[in-house]
């Protein structure tokens, strides 16, 4: 049976490692916090996840179709902090140094590229690391996600049940919901006076947006069916930012190979610990990595002898 995968949303677990723990730093002052954060999830991976293939995934560039869309999508999100920005070729090295490959693509969100490898590997249970409500519409009984508690300590499991006890909705009606409620981490508003029991109401009245605008005069609070009414652009088009698409690029090779993990290169681990002056992940591989090989017995000459 094939292995599941696991897929980390690179940038959401970054930023969170990031502001998690601050004020870290090597002796010159280089600093070191999302690096240290980084490299304790990347060991947690490796203990808790030894089974399973998987990869991070980055966003890279803007999304053309959405921007497109909405010029304003995501415009409310400040530039990156330069004390995070400077650490990010060091993680990127920590992270291929323990076995997993990188997955990015011009023009493409990560959520994106997730949704696509979840879809492209169907024989395959999948576990999704992130905290973006957006990913909870890919959920199903095979497909969960991770999502990081609120004490930064470790993740629960969303599935299905979960789900509906977040939202109110199942995962299929997690688009419409959003789109009905906004997003404002995407700088997508929603319909006025909507808030997430109202929708969660409102998609359990009438199926999905489409039902809803279709009998809106069946709401029964004026108010509210008449921002319904007024807002059915507003939802249309939030419902085609918010829905993920499973379309993998063209060029991008997502194949078995792609998400295949290799063994930890504990060398280079504990080189760019060092590096980093990351003195407690030195400790902790001291006591969890294997000993080095010993080295080869030297080959006896063979000599040949005419007699």
């Amino acid at each position: 049976m094939a292995a599941p995968l696991l897929l980390i949303d690179s940038y959401s677990q970054i930023y969170r490692g990031y502001y998690a723990i601050r004020g870290l730093s090597t002796a010159q002052g280089t600093p070191t916090n999302a690096v240290f954060a980084m490299t304790k999830l990347l060991l947690k991976f490796r203990d808790e996840y030894e089974g399973y293939d998987g990869a991070f995934v980055f966003d890279k560039g803007r999304p053309a179709q959405r921007m497109l869309l909405a010029p304003a999508y995501k415009a409310n999100r400040p530039p990156m902090p330069d004390d995070l920005r400077c650490q990010l070729d060091a993680i990127r090295e920590m992270i291929r140094a323990f076995g997993w490959n990188i997955i990015e693509w011009e023009g493409s969100e990560a959520d994106d590229l997730i949704a696509a490898a979840a879809e492209r590997f169907r024989d395959r249970k999948v576990l999704i690391v992130s905290s973006d409500k957006d990913i909870s519409q890919v959920i199903d009984e095979r497909v969960e996600m991770l999502v990081p508690d609120h004490d930064s300590k470790g993740f629960h499991k969303r599935g299905v049940a979960e789900t509906v006890a977040k939202f109110g909705v199942k995962p299929e009606g997690i688009v419409d919901y959003l789109a009905l409620i906004g997003d404002s981490s995407d700088n997508i508003p929603g319909v006025e006076g909507v808030g997430p029991k109202t929708a969660a109401a409102l998609l359990n009245q009438f199926g999905s947006i489409d039902g809803l605008i279709a009998h809106a005069d069946e709401i029964r609070r004026e108010s509210l069916r008449e921002k319904i009414r007024s807002s059915t652009d507003v939802m249309l088009l939030n419902r085609k930012l918010i829905l993920l698409d499973k379309t993998i690029p063209e060029g991008l090779a997502l194949t078995e190979e792609t998400f295949r993990r290799t063994a930890p290169d504990y060398a280079k681990i504990q080189e760019l610990a060092s590096k980093m002056e990351l003195r407690s992940i030195l400790r902790e591989l001291e006591k969890s990595a294997p000993p080095p090989a010993p080295p080869s017995p030297p080959r006896t000459a063979q000599l040949e002898f005419d007699f």
